[in-house]
């Protein structure tokens, strides 16, 4: 899978995806990023890429046309258009479905805006859909598009050891993931759950999905009402009602 990001700040978004496991991922071939910076196409003698809004207002906009000529100089460059998403606070709020939707895609652009937005009508000429973190607003869309890269890329083969890494994470499967414990089992007075210790790993696959439904119950119960569960599932939430 190819990942581009368009962003006035390419060496922000290079800094943080060329680290860790991504950066790893990237050298041995399973995920390629690139940047373009729109700044480039912005054909004028001062590099300038926005303007005031017209109507009045306080900020300041990004112009449609620098915008334009980057997206047109990527899609010459990889010989079609690829699905292009636009982070912004209008669009449809992400989620674990989402992400792995995308990760399926062969070639996804990430159109990262600022100041107070882009041109609507390169967004109605140009992009494929808007994705949000969240009901907040960043001073830019650099820090939603690399987690949004980062979730994609988590999902794709050879980025992580096995693809169970991620299989029991948090809202893969619709559920909150259980806790985790490591050395040392004693730690200030509290305990590692016995049942981890106990080598039995049918017990501990029970405990580990028991907590998961508990953890879900607690925090986030809307999730249970898409979340796929066995008949064993509904009734240890049947348990905690009474209890």
């Amino acid at each position: 899978m190819r990942i581009d990001f368009l962003t006035l700040f390419p060496e922000m978004c290079a800094a943080v995806m060329g680290e860790s496991i991504l950066g790893r991922a990237q050298k041995k071939g399973a995920v390629e990023i690139h940047y373009s910076q729109i700044r480039d196409f912005a054909n004028n003698k001062h590099n300038r890429i926005d303007d005031c809004p017209f109507g009045g207002g306080k900020g300041m906009l990004m112009m449609a046309e620098p915008i334009a000529l980057c997206i047109e100089d990527l899609i010459a460059r990889l010989g079609k258009k690829p699905h292009l998403v636009y982070m912004s606070p209008l669009g449809t709020v992400l989620h674990q479905e989402k992400v792995k939707e995308l990760s399926r895609l062969e070639n996804l652009a990430i159109l990262c805006g600022h100041y107070e937005g882009v041109d609507e009508r390169v967004l109605e000429a140009f992009v494929d859909e808007q994705i949000s973190l969240g009901d907040f607003v960043l001073t830019g869309g650099e820090i939603p598009g690399l987690a949004l890269a980062d979730a994609v890329c988590r999902m794709l083969p050879g980025v992580l050891a096995e693809d169970i890494c991620f299989e029991e994470e948090s809202h893969y499967n619709g559920l909150l993931e259980y806790p985790h414990y490591t050395r040392p089992a004693l730690w200030r007075g509290r305990q590692t759950p016995e049942v981890l210790l106990s080598g039995h790993h049918a017990n501990i696959d029970t405990w580990r999905r028991q907590q998961s439904l508990l953890r879900t119950a607690k925090h986030r119960p809307d999730l249970l009402e898409t979340a796929p569960l066995s008949e064993q599932d509904l009734a240890f939430l049947e348990g905690l009602k009474s209890d």
